[in-house]
């Protein structure tokens, strides 16, 4: 697993986590319990996607080059596979709000940029 210690992968994982929560949290409070749960499977979408490349990419660090850059394209490549099939499933449930749904999901992506800002 990712060294929880000072790797900078898991404190924005841990903050992706962190966000989503708080933002299910408002949208259930303020709208009730389907918002929340649109929020919460939004955040969802983004993070299992970000989780799963996140474990391939460290699965290769220490290897050669070549094999670190196959695995960020195949990562890559599962993340947006993922994404697409996590979105499928979810326009299935039924009840489904579309706005809680995408604010959650960019929200959750929105941790990445702001870490990125951060550095």
């Amino acid at each position: 697993m990712i060294s929880r210690k000072d790797s900078t992968v898991s404190k924005i994982l841990s903050y992706q986590i962190l966000i989503i929560l708080i933002i299910t949290a408002g949208f259930g409070f303020a709208g009730g319990w389907y918002k929340g749960f649109s929020c919460l499977l939004g955040g969802v979408a983004a993070f299992i996607p970000n989780l799963y490349f996140a474990l391939k990419i460290y699965k290769a660090s220490g290897q050669p080059a070549r094999k670190i850059v196959n695995s960020f394209y195949a990562g890559e490549s599962g993340k947006l596979l993922l994404t697409a099939g996590l979105f499928i499933m979810i326009f299935n449930v039924p009840n489904i709000e579309i706005l809680p749904l995408l604010v959650g999901y960019i929200t959750a992506l929105s941790v990445f940029w702001f870490a990125l800002l951060m550095r």
